[in-house]
């Protein structure tokens, strides 16, 4: 059963987000050290909660895996991605791993 792991990043009245870095560098790190165990990453920038609504979240992460083997093994080589994550932003990511159904 393939699983996805999905990292929200909200945002919050003293938090800051610098989408170039995130782009060009912190996705990188992410191809580099868990893109081999995935079967596609992406990242989307947020835009809107809805009509005249700003966004909740600055951006979401998604990765698919085959399986939850799979996505054990690129978390367990995850440390230079989460190290990495002071570098654009304060706040805190909020992770959802989920069962693709869809």
């Amino acid at each position: 059963m393939a699983v996805s792991l999905q990292v929200l990043y909200p945002v919050g009245p003293e938090t800051s987000f610098d989408y170039d870095y995130y782009a060009k560098t912190h996705m990188a790190l992410v191809a580099e050290h868990m893109g081999p165990h995935a079967v596609s990453v992406q990242a989307v920038k947020g835009l809107a909660g809805g009509p005249d609504t700003p966004p909740e979240f600055y951006a979401v992460a998604t990765m698919v895996f085959e399986n939850q083997e799979k996505l054990q093994a690129a978390s367990a080589a995850a440390g230079p991605v989460t190290a990495d994550i002071p570098n654009y932003t304060n706040t805190k990511p909020q992770l959802l791993i989920g069962e693709v159904i869809g």
